[in-house]
């Protein structure tokens, strides 16, 4: 059975010695009045965490993969053995409460905290880890945007994680473009509202784990208009609260089918029929998508939170076993005496760990900068300084979804392909991270779409004024750096290639007003991303390179943490970053190449016809 040891001594040198956490987070008088920033405090936390998902979620994730869930004639959902018991225990720690707001029984930590703890379930237990990462999503968007009447009834069962939460857009008509949802919500006349229509893909859609589960529901109310801009948000609680605000009748919600999939067995993927279920308008009417966005973004850094956990547990087991698998020898021998060498000494299998060791700890130094920013942006007294972090955020929360559930894959098919033979056996576990990462570049908005965003509308629709700020942090890091013994190659070729995605930016906004309008702009968009997610990581390997050569510079680099870091942006600036050349070359070839005739090429009717 696969193993899997939370990586506190990385978190902690992202946390402190790359960003400066703890000073930031002082600053910020919401975590000085709950004492909640104190550096001694969030490592008692994170080791305490490391210690839950270690005994309780590690054991459950072969358990759910194997058993899955079981849908009754009645509708209700059994989870697999053991799902429940360790949700409970979840619960009686506080974990649910753990960045909640005080005023509804929060803990009030700091994002970044909660943020390394996700990382952390998501490497244990990916399906299981969705059910309350689910609610977190619907907690977000209800705190924003919700009444108080609401807010007072349902955060504090959601904090407590006494009742969950989910987000319900997909419709089986509609994916991604939801100004065509059919789901319709009809006045009662008395403040609620009848809604009708079906959701399918709908994560942790139902379950036994809590005694109640709070919809978050899209749906277009009579009247309203077409698009997108005639879409409100309503909450649809599986049971409707009574006067005490317990669970009472059974509201007009069921799981009609769960989905039969390639991974994470052990969530519920529900299709629910809401047959004028009673819901609560949240926020104002028609602005559902505005508010349902707030879920979206939190679901889509969480989702690459699954890229990048899947991808640590697998190169953790992918290096255990190259330390232990003896095949063909190798020169100098490192067993003399024995008829083979570890396969850790083959060049290729050193490749494929350190492309996963690579893949995670950039990605996971891209996750805490983002969450700390979100701490910044809720928190920091400052007003410029929330803008600023919330520029940031918003710029990087599709290269973070995407980037990183892309690398997240990678990593797991090159771990199981250390295994060879037995990566595809399933007792060793490897493919089924395989299986389970794969969804992360499907839902939350697929890894294209997140690329169309990016580009699009973070990038192009407002002149390039958040990219801007971010290329003047790339540029003064470089100008500060030029001519370092040991980074001054890197900020070399990093300079360089932020130069270049201001060109190619340039390049691809011409096209878009050119005869190739938004097309141009489709088919750049994924390479494009991909480039910009590699520049990202490249200024932070460069920064913990940095960081770790003053550390071994100071004589205080005993167990060679430090010699790690420096080789690894070595190596990651050598085999992975000129990845950005050949993304270069594709960028720029544009939409002329995917215009192809459909006869021909396709074998269909279709609305293109060229030479």
């Amino acid at each position: 059975m696969p193993t899997y040891k939370a990586p506190l001594r990385d978190m902690k040198f992202i946390m402190e010695e790359l960003l400066g956490a703890p000073a930031q987070l002082a600053q910020m008088p919401f975590y000085a009045q709950n004492d909640t920033a104190d550096a001694d405090l969030i490592e008692q936390v994170l080791a305490e965490a490391a210690r839950f998902v270690e005994t309780e979620l590690v054991p459950l994730n072969a358990v759910g993969d194997k058993e899955g869930c079981v849908r009754h004639d009645d509708g209700e959902v059994t989870t697999p053995t053991g799902f429940k018991a360790a949700y409970d225990k979840y619960r009686a720690a506080g974990w649910t409460a753990l960045d909640a707001d005080p005023a509804y029984g929060g803990q009030g930590m700091p994002h970044l905290i909660s943020n390394a703890l996700v990382e952390m379930m998501n490497s244990a237990n990916v399906a299981w880890s969705m059910y309350p990462g689910l609610s977190h999503g619907a907690y977000s968007a209800l705190h924003a945007v919700g009444s108080d009447e609401l807010k007072n009834l349902y955060l504090p069962k959601i904090v407590s994680g006494e009742w969950t939460g989910t987000m319900c857009l997909t419709e089986p008509h509609a994916g991604t473009d939801l100004g065509i949802i059919r789901t319709k919500a009809t006045d009662n006349g008395d403040g609620t509202y009848a809604v009708t229509g079906t959701k399918i893909f709908i994560s942790a859609g139902e379950h036994d784990l809590a005694g109640n589960i709070v919809h978050l529901v899209l749906a277009r109310l009579e009247g309203s208009p077409q698009g997108t801009k005639g879409i409100s948000l309503f909450l649809v609680p599986k049971y409707v609260p009574d006067a005490q605000g317990n669970p009472g009748e059974r509201n007009g919600v069921v799981c009609g089918s769960l989905e039969h999939k390639m991974g994470i067995h052990g969530n519920a993927t529900a299709v629910l029929n809401f047959d004028g279920a009673r819901g609560w308008l949240v926020g104002e009417v028609n602005k559902g998508m505005n508010h349902m966005f707030i879920m979206m973004n939190a679901a889509r850094l969480g989702t690459g939170l699954q890229g990048l956990g899947l991808g640590e547990v697998a190169y953790q087991n992918a290096l255990a076993y190259a330390k232990d698998r003896t095949q063909m020898r190798h020169e100098p021998r490192v067993n003399p005496g024995e008829s083979a060498d570890p396969i850790i000494v083959h060049p290729d299998v050193r490749r494929m760990l350190l492309t996963g060791k690579a893949y995670s700890e950039g990605g996971r130094a891209l996750a805490m900068w983002l969450a700390l920013s979100l701490d910044t942006e809720h928190h920091h007294p400052d007003e410029a300084a929330r803008k600023e972090a919330g520029d940031l955020v918003a710029l990087l929360t599709p290269i973070a979804k995407a980037f990183m559930t892309d690398n997240g894959f990678n990593v797991a098919v090159q771990s199981q392909q250390v295994f060879g033979g037995h990566g595809y056996i399933a007792e060793w576990g490897m493919e089924q991270f395989v299986r389970d990462a794969r969804i992360g570049q499907i839902y939350e908005g697929t890894n294209g779409i997140q690329a169309l965003d990016l580009l699009g509308r973070k990038v192009l629709m407002d002149g390039g004024k958040k990219l801007q700020k971010l290329a003047g942090t790339l540029q003064e890091f470089v100008e500060e750096n030029e001519g370092d013994e040991v980074i001054g190659d890197y900020v070399n070729v990093l300079g360089k290639a932020a130069q270049q995605l201001g060109s190619l930016t340039m390049v691809i906004g011409q096209k878009a007003m050119g005869e190739g309008g938004a097309d141009e702009v489709n088919a750049a968009a994924v390479d494009y991303l991909r480039y910009f997610g590699h520049v990202v990581y490249g200024y932070l390997w460069a920064r913990m390179a940095k960081a770790a050569q003053e550390k071994i510079d100071a004589g205080q680099d005993r167990d060679g943490f430090y010699l790690s870091k420096v080789q690894t942006a070595r190596f990651y600036f050598a085999k992975l970053f000129p990845e950005t050349k050949a993304l270069a070359a594709t960028i720029k070839t544009g939409a002329e190449t995917l215009a192809v005739d459909d006869r021909a090429v396709f074998g269909w009717e279709g609305r293109l016809a060229t030479a």
